[in-house]
C-alpha cells in the first residue's frame, strides 16, 4: 500500500482539522483508496519538526489544539524550513500557512521549493496562486508533479473543479458569487441587531475568519478567489490590480435592516462579467432581492452561479461554519493527486 510522506506546512485550523480526517478516516483512505499518510515534517510560526517514522496525528493534534509551540519539541530542526523541506524526503506538501499578500511568505517560498525538489503540493493558502499562479504551475510542469487547489476557493464547494473538469469547451459569460462566508456571516448578524465587532469575533473563534480579518471584510479574500477563478476557469492573466475591490466595512445596521422591510440584502459579491474587451473583475456589497439565488445565500453560506454558452445556468451552495470542510478539500486533492 503506498504509503504517502507528508509535510503540514502550517498546523492552524486547517491543518488540525487535516490531522482529525486522519484520526477518523485513516482505515476508509487506506480499504477505498489504497493510501495511507506519514506526517514527516510539520511547521509553525515556531519552528519546523521532522521524524522519518512519522508523527502519530492524535498526538499532533492534541498538541496543537492545547496551544503547544513546535519548536519546543525534541523534533525541532535548527535550520530553514526550505531547507529543511530540501533535505526530507517528502511526497506531499500541505501548504496551509496564513495568507500573505505582500510577499507571499512563507508559503510562496516553500510552495516553489517544493514543486522544484519534485513533491506534489496541495494548497489552501492563497497567496502564492495570487501572486505567482503561472510561475507555479510552469514549475509543477517542469518537474513533473501536481499542484492542487480546489480548496481555495469556498472550501469544499469544488469551483476549480468543477470549472476546469466539467466545463468542457465553454464560455462564460457570466459568474457571480459569495466566496466569504465570514462576511456573509457578519453581515446576516448585523441584520439581526448584532454589532460588527461580535460577530466577526464569532467568527474568529469559530476558526473561520482569517487570520488577518481585515482580507474578509475589505473584500480582499474574496478577490483573492476571483483572481484564482480567473486564471484557472475564464483563461486570464489576472492579477489583484485587475478587480474593483469594496469592502463591507462600510455597511451599517441600519441600511441591511433597511433593505430587509423590502424584499432585499446586501451581500459581498464577487463579478466576472464578459465583455468585447475581456472579463470585468469586481468585488463589491450588492443589493439583491432575498429571492435571488445569491440573495438567498445566508449565514455561514456561500455560493456561485455560472452561465455558460454550453452548460446554461449552474447554481451551486455550501455551508461552512468551520475549518473541516476546508481540510477535506485538501484531502480530496491529496487523494486525487497521489492515486495518479
Amino acid at each position: 500500500m503506498p504509503e504517502i510522506r507528508t509535510a503540514l506546512i502550517g498546523v492552524g485550523a486547517v491543518n488540525r482539522s487535516f490531522l482529525e480526517i486522519l484520526m477518523r478516516k485513516a482505515e476508509r483512505l487506506q480499504a477505498q483508496y489504497g493510501l495511507s499518510f506519514r506526517i514527516v515534517l510539520a511547521a509553525d510560526s515556531s519552528g519546523v519538526i521532522r521524524r522519518a517514522a512519522g508523527f502519530d496525528p492524535q498526538e499532533l493534534y492534541q498538541f496543537k489544539r492545547n496551544g503547544g509551540r513546535l519548536n519546543t519539541l525534541p523534533e525541532v530542526v535548527n535550520a530553514p524550513l526550505t531547507q529543511v523541506l530540501q533535505e526530507t524526503e517528502c511526497d506531499l506538501v500541505l501548504e496551509a500557512s496564513p495568507v500573505n499578500l505582500k510577499d507571499g511568505e512563507p508559503g510562496l517560498s516553500v510552495t516553489r521549493t517544493a514543486l522544484a525538489c519534485g513533491m506534489n503540493v496541495v494548497l489552501a493558502n492563497k497567496g502564492p496562486l495570487v501572486l505567482a499562479f503561472r510561475e507555479l504551475h510552469e514549475l509543477a510542469a517542469q518537474n513533473k508533479v501536481g499542484l492542487a487547489y480546489s480548496a481555495t476557493v469556498c472550501g469544499a464547494l469544488p469551483v476549480i473543479n468543477i470549472g476546469q473538469r466539467d466545463l468542457i469547451a465553454a464560455d462564460i459569460t457570466l459568474l457571480r458569487g459569495i466566496f466569504n462566508s465570514t462576511s456573509n456571516f457578519i453581515l446576516a448578524e448585523m441584520n439581526s441587531g448584532r454589532s460588527f465587532a461580535d460577530a466577526l469575533a464569532e467568527a474568529q473563534r469559530r476558526g473561520i475568519a482569517e487570520a488577518d480579518p481585515s482580507l474578509d471584510v475589505e473584500g480582499w479574500d474574496t478577490a483573492n478567489k476571483l483572481v484564482i477563478i480567473a486564471n484557472s476557469m475564464l483563461g486570464s492573466h489576472t492579477t489583484l490590480h485587475d478587480v474593483q475591490v469594496t469592502g463591507i466595512t462600510g455597511i451599517t445596521t441600519a441600511q441591511l435592516q433597511a433593505e430587509a422591510q423590502h424584499g432585499r440584502t446586501i451581500k459581498l459579491v464577487a463579478t466576472a462579467q464578459r465583455t468585447s474587451q475581456g472579463y470585468h473583475l469586481t468585488v463589491a456589497p450588492t443589493t439583491l432581492d432575498q429571492s435571488d439565488f445569491l440573495g438567498s445565500c445566508s449565514g455561514w453560506e456561500m455560493g456561485i452561479e455560472i452561465h455558460s454558452d454550453l452548460y446554461g445556468k449552474l447554481y451551486h451552495k455550501i455551508w461552512e461554519d468551520s475549518p473541516l470542510p476546508t481540510a477535506s478539500a485538501m484531502l480530496r486533492d491529496a487523494v486525487n493527486l497521489m492515486r495518479k
